[in-house]
């Protein structure tokens, strides 16, 4: 699998670049910006991607999707729950972040235990509703990309429209944390670290 952490956008959201090596299927996953730099890696790579997946559908992680779409013919992933915000740029919070107004449709709505088959790779999607209704985290392999539901020692925001705090707690603990403590946790912003290391360490979870 090849797998690249791109931070994008003026917030510096996590974009994951993902693709199987044996078909070069591949997909953006939370492209906040910068969208030019990550087509330059798509096409450095030499990358088919078919999918854009977003982890919710807050405007530091949508940023870039309209070019990339545009210039790659992907379609555009959400949990059917989020896809009210991809269509306000006030409900997503684009209208009031440094940047453009953004909205648009998406083109499949996502459900809790989705598979996304990317060539010989399972993504598998995890609805962890807490920082907006439809978040979720997608399960491949060893790896859990988890969007804005759980960082290292910290957990997302639960004060913005849809939050709650009780909803992304139960999310991570029933959820998240039944994985094995060597799964490593690559999270929507900031660094990564591992199911272990928040089970013990993360201080909301305690």
């Amino acid at each position: 699998m090849y797998l690249e952490r791109i931070p994008a956008g003026i917030y510096a959201a996590n974009c994951y670049l993902m693709a199987c090596e044996k078909t070069s299927k591949a997909a953006v996953i939370d492209p906040g910006g910068d969208a030019d730099y990550i087509l330059k890696k798509i096409n450095k790579n030499v990358l088919e991607v078919e999918y854009i997946i977003l982890t919710h559908g807050h405007g530091d992680h949508i940023g870039g999707v309209q070019e990339i779409k545009e210039k790659t013919g992907a379609k555009v992933l959400i949990h059917r729950d989020d896809d009210y915000l991809l269509k306000s740029a006030e409900k997503n919070l684009s209208k009031i972040m440094s940047g453009p107004d953004v909205a648009f449709k998406a083109d499949q709505l996502l459900k809790d235990g989705d598979i996304i088959k990317l060539g010989e790779l399972e993504l598998k999607i995890i609805h962890t509703p807490g920082h907006t209704p439809g978040g979720i985290c997608i399960k491949v392999e060893d790896i859990l990309i988890t969007g804005d539901t759980l960082f290292a020692n910290s957990i997302g925001r639960t004060d913005f429209e849809g939050g709650s705090f009780e909803k992304i707690i139960r999310s991570i603990k029933n959820k998240l944390l039944i994985y094995d403590d060597s799964t490593k946790v690559l999270p929507g912003h900031g660094p990564e670290s591992t199911i272990g290391k928040e089970r013990v360490s993360n201080p909301f979870l305690r």
